[in-house]
């Protein structure tokens, strides 16, 4: 019987810690299933003229047997996935790996499978997103006013933004990396991984700690090529995915302070905010999470303890 193929990919640098862990989850899938599995890691589909967004759908259609990438490009299909881009949501990694791991996660996993063409292997950590821009310093909701920042493909996410003044432009990391130098974008919002992986900090001078977002990263495989695999592969591919994640959890805990020692404060000012501070973010943009919290009591809010 010829070995299944399986084939990963992803859209960041070797570095980065999500790259880092699909190479832990092809070692563990080799050793798990030994020959009867051919791994092919696709690292980074930037490099070869895709859009990061791209992913599902190569996922989809069988280009690629799984993919990581922000829970929000599935909520088509399981819209409250988009809901873990509310503000202010989680406030440290504990808190989001208890929801993640727990009754809320299992139930999303549950309509996935239901209501789309993936299964969801895994919950990757995509970490805190911060601000970052080359106008000027934010400390207070009224420093953001007017600033045209790149945001992911969020409209949750824009609702936030605009209540504190920015202008959102919804846009592809591909796109906005590529035209970074340029005019179209004052500032963009991303965890320290990606501000320093993408070379961000080079051109944004400053950077505050806003944490306004924890992203939530989806380990998604092509659900109808799950089913196809013999049970052993399908067990190894399961084990594979969850010792991947530990690592990558583990490594997006400890990427924040790394990051901030690649950071050169002659060349990036970092806004460290007070309580005071943070709260008042929480507050400027509290209305959103009130609005979807009516609409998603239920189905998301109702599981999130």
């Amino acid at each position: 019987m010829p070995p299944v193929t399986f084939r990963l990919g992803g859209y960041q640098k070797p570095a980065s810690i999500h790259t880092r862990a699909c190479q832990r989850f092809g070692e563990v899938l080799r050793r798990e299933a030994g020959d009867a599995v051919d791994f092919q890691l696709v690292p980074d589909v930037l490099s070869l003229g895709h859009k990061s967004g791209e992913l599902p759908g190569m996922v989809e259609r069988g280009e690629l047997s799984a993919c990581y990438i922000s829970s929000l490009r599935y909520s088509k299909w399981v819209p409250e996935l988009a809901l873990f881009d509310l503000p202010f949501l989680f406030p440290d990694r504990a808190a989001a790996y208890k929801v993640l791991d727990g009754r809320l996660g299992r139930s999303l996993q549950d309509k996935v499978a239901a209501q789309s063409p993936f299964r969801l292997l895994a919950y990757w950590d995509n970490g805190f997103r911060h601000f970052s821009n080359k106008v000027r310093a934010i400390r207070t909701p009224a420093d953001c006013r007017g600033i045209r920042i790149r945001i992911q493909m969020s409209e949750l996410q824009a609702e936030s933004l605009r209540l504190l003044g920015m202008e959102p432009i919804l846009e592809d990391i591909k796109i906005f990396v590529e035209q970074i130098a340029g005019d179209r974008f004052d500032g963009q919002d991303n965890p320290l991984t990606n501000i320093v992986n993408f070379d961000i900090h080079r051109h944004h001078r400053h950077i505050t700690l806003s944490g306004h977002v924890y992203g939530v990263a989806c380990l998604m495989a092509n659900r109808a090529q799950y089913e196809s695999w013999p049970a052993a592969v399908q067990r190894a591919v399961n084990i594979a995915a969850a010792e991947a994640t530990v690592l990558q959890r583990q490594l997006a805990a400890a990427e924040d302070e790394e990051m901030l020692k690649h950071l050169d404060p002659a060349q990036n000012e970092i806004m460290r905010l007070t309580a005071e501070e943070h709260h008042a973010f929480a507050e400027a943009v509290r209305p959103v999470t009130d609005r979807y919290r009516k609409d998603y009591a239920e189905s998301f809010f109702a599981l999130l303890d």
